[in-house]
């Protein structure tokens, strides 16, 4: 439970510095937690970035103060971190339905977006099947892109889709998903298609070679039609298995394994891997 008490200092952190210039750098780093592994397990807990977050609650709490209060509009803006009563004013109309100016108005209906707590509630029956598993360094030859935390649910299967119509299968199997974790400040991480390197006889122009460590890894197996099949045990993963295990991960690259057949079916195996350490 220490890692859900992680997070749940993390949101503390975040409610206690909401008038601050926050980053997602500097939340991760107050509860000792990579950026790109908070962020990825903070959005699969509440289908919320750390960037949507933080601005709903602002734009919530400026609501508030503009209702029941007599500052400025421009003060409120300035307040909760935007730089112009432009740029406030866009974002608070969008959230709220109402410009800020309306919201001043009695009787203005505004959206109440509350602070989160993160519990885990036990629902017994459904198991998850894994496995542990020393394995050595080795290649992998892929094919990368760059993608966000918010984008990446709906971009990552069009990219799948793009090398298949590439024909890029045909120069190297695209057995694997790797994904990278994202550089300290950066805001987008790496992800790759692609196979280990001793199935690829000559490595394409476009691809590039990465070296995975020698790891300890945790190895879910998926069954279901992709892409939704995977995204739920992802889910399952930082929801149920991380906070009740005794491991912990190690921020680095993490694997989607994908065996033949097709993956539209209800019976397709996939599988997960995570590299981990006894905490």
């Amino acid at each position: 439970m220490e890692w859900l008490q992680s997070l749940n200092r993390a949101i503390d952190y975040m409610e206690e510095n909401l008038t601050e210039n926050i980053t997602c750098d500097d939340v991760a780093e107050h509860i000792c937690l990579s950026s790109f592994h908070f962020q990825r397990t903070f959005s699969m807990l509440t289908g919320l970035s750390v960037g949507e977050y933080i601005r709903n609650r602002r734009l919530s709490l400026a609501g508030h103060e503009l209702l029941t209060g007599n500052e400025k509009v421009i003060d409120i803006a300035f307040k909760y971190g935007y730089e112009t009563p432009e740029s406030f004013s866009k974002a608070f109309s969008r959230f709220h339905g109402v410009t800020p100016h309306e919201a001043k108005k009695q009787g203005t209906i505004l959206k109440s977006f509350n602070r989160l707590m993160l519990k885990i509630i036990l629902e017994g029956g459904n198991s998850m099947d894994y496995r542990i598993v020393k394995k050595d360094a080795f290649q992998v030859v892929t094919k990368t892109k760059y993608f966000t935390e918010e984008s990446s649910a709906s971009e990552v299967p069009k990219f799948w889709g793009e090398y298949y119509q590439a024909g890029l299968d045909d120069k190297v199997c695209g057995m694997m998903g790797i994904c990278a974790q994202a550089k300290k400040n950066a805001k987008e991480w790496k992800y790759g298609i692609g196979c280990e390197k001793k199935f690829v006889e000559e490595v394409p122009e476009e691809f590039e070679i990465l070296e995975i460590p020698s790891y300890t890894w945790a190895i879910f197996t998926c069954v279901g039609a992709m892409p939704l099949a995977i995204q739920n045990m992802w889910k399952r993963v930082y929801g149920e298995w991380l906070p009740a295990s005794n491991y912990e991960l190690i921020s680095d690259y993490d694997i989607e394994f994908y065996t033949e057949g097709d993956n539209s079916k209800d019976d397709y195996i996939s599988e997960i891997w995570i590299p981990v350490k006894e905490k």
